[in-house]
């Protein structure tokens, strides 16, 4: 299934049902009264968070939901019957967004989450209502009120525990499905991964974790260059990030502690946050290197690195390999540690 993290829709609430203006008439009954019944409340849409979801694809092709109106009031006391509810469901993760005024209606970050994005509107009184000892036989009843009309912008935010960020061909797909089940797309060209992968990690059979692999993030991002920003939202609920990176690149040109660098600022740009957020630096692809010579590059790469940019403090460094599985294991537990103790 195609992974869709955006849409736009437009919703309609249903419109509330008229009162009535009727009074009781009957045989052998000399008197009778007012007796217009009130008009049914118009239909709800409700968005409700579904974690058997995972892409917002459904709402590309359905642009317009529109809720029952309420029925009319009618005499004998009868009162309209109210417009049934429209449920949409949505990931767990999807922020709702009024796409007018930019006012965010709700977060539905966990399973079952409801809230209501368009209101019904009222129904109206019947004349039953107006009665009193001075007006007997009121004629006046009040029309339903119209329900509310949005677009709302969908906005879906992955949940994961952990987050991977790396130029692209830093090997995160390869270290994702190393440690978990998810299956990527795995390839020697870059950008290979198009959008978000999430994989749980289990450690034992009592704790696991979930980590999130994005597309590659380049200089220029902030400007549209490579995928630009539109993945790193998927960043932002996570308690730590992966700073992949690898040291033996196939294109020998490129600068590795330079493009490294370069996507810390652009993180800078996109979310001052995320940039604040704590950081692991994970060197990959070790095998690629004869093991006397492994100390060194990683030296070298760190020493350049905090002289670019002074800034940046990574709490822990690690060194695996995601072919050969190499101080992979490791890793995960720290992680599994690390993310119990943030909960305490």
């Amino acid at each position: 299934m195609k992974f869709i993290d955006e849409a736009r829709v437009d919703v309609i609430a249903g419109n509330g049902g008229n009162g009535c203006v009727s009074f009781r008439r009957e045989k052998y009954i000399e008197k009778g009264g007012p007796d217009g019944g009130d008009g049914g409340r118009g239909g709800n849409i409700i968005m409700i968070a579904d974690e058997n979801l995972n892409t917002l694809i459904d709402y590309r092709f359905v642009k317009k939901y529109i809720a029952e109106n309420g029925k009319s009031g009618r005499g004998a006391d009868c009162f309209g019957h109210k417009g049934d509810d429209v449920y949409l469901k949505v990931p767990v993760g999807t922020i709702i967004i009024d796409d007018e005024t930019g006012l965010t209606l709700g977060d539905l970050s966990e399973n079952g989450i409801e809230i209501i994005v368009a209101k019904c509107g009222k129904g109206g009184l019947g004349n039953l209502h107006f009665k009193s000892s001075t007006n007997r036989a009121p004629r006046q009843a009040t029309p339903g009120e119209k329900g509310e009309r949005r677009t709302l912008r969908l906005e879906l935010k992955v949940l994961a525990d952990v987050g991977l960020l790396g130029l692209p061909n830093a090997g995160k797909s390869t270290f994702i499905s190393a440690v978990s089940s998810a299956r990527p797309k795995i390839a020697d060209y870059p950008f290979t991964t198009l959008h978000p992968n999430l994989g749980v990690v289990r450690v034992d059979h009592e704790k696991s974790f979930v980590i999130a692999d994005i597309p590659g993030v380049i200089e220029g991002a902030s400007e549209g260059l490579g995928l630009g920003f539109k993945f790193l939202r998927h960043l932002q609920r996570t308690k730590i990030l992966l700073h992949l990176v690898d040291l033996f690149p196939m294109d020998d040109t490129l600068d590795i502690v330079a493009s490294s660098v370069a996507i810390t600022q652009e993180l800078k740009k996109y979310d001052e946050e995320l940039y604040n957020k704590k950081r692991f630096l994970v060197i990959n692809k070790i095998d690629l290197s004869l093991e006397e010579e492994r100390k060194q590059y990683i030296d070298d790469f760190i020493t350049k690195f905090k002289q670019f940019d002074t800034n940046t403090c990574f709490d822990k460094i690690f060194v695996i390999s995601g072919v050969t599985g190499e101080g992979c294991k490791e890793l995960c537990y720290y992680l599994m540690d690390f993310i119990i103790a943030q909960k305490v």
